[in-house]
């Protein structure tokens, strides 16, 4: 009976940490994509001012680029474009993208669509310049969070497991 108590105290004290683990790495993982959105707009910056490349190849490109839900918006972007404009496949992709980022983030991601593929390559590169300005002020605000709360929630969860324990010893 003693043994079957402890088995069911440790695994309480166990789900407690790792549920204060994954909500700390949310913090961590927004930061991450936020950066891959960075670098993503490089790339496509860099091949709409050199390469000329239609943009469901540039989407192509990026999509195998980023493993992870960045290179998924990509990769849907680029399979609606057969069916709907640059924009409207864009706005689609980030609606029903899986990432760690916030709906700020996401709502200004969508609000890209208003101009790309419309516009000529200085107006698409001026909007560009203006999202990268917006993504980094958000990975400094993302990283502000990661530091005040990732640390906060990994003990949170580990002293809410404790004090479970506690209470049911």
């Amino acid at each position: 009976m003693i043994i079957i108590k402890l088995a069911i105290l440790i695994s309480i004290f166990g789900i407690s940490v790792l549920l204060g683990l994954a909500i700390a790495n949310k913090y961590k993982g927004r930061v991450i994509d936020l950066k891959n959105i960075r670098n993503s707009l490089n790339i496509l910056e860099t091949k709409i001012k050199y390469t000329y490349d239609p943009l469901p190849r540039i989407f192509e490109t990026l999509s195998n680029s980023f493993s992870n839900g960045i290179g998924e918006i990509f990769k849907t972007a680029k399979d609606k474009m057969e069916e709907l404009s640059a924009g409207e496949a864009w706005k689609i992709a980030i609606e029903t993208s899986n990432t760690n980022m916030n709906s700020e983030d996401l709502s200004v991601l969508k609000n890209f669509d208003k101009l790309l593929g419309k516009t000529n390559v200085e107006g698409q590169l001026s909007e560009i310049e203006l999202l990268k300005r917006f993504i980094d002020t958000q990975i400094k605000k993302a990283e502000e969070e990661q530091y005040k709360n990732e640390r906060l929630y990994k003990n949170l969860g580990m002293i809410v497991g404790l004090a479970i324990v506690i209470i049911l010893v």
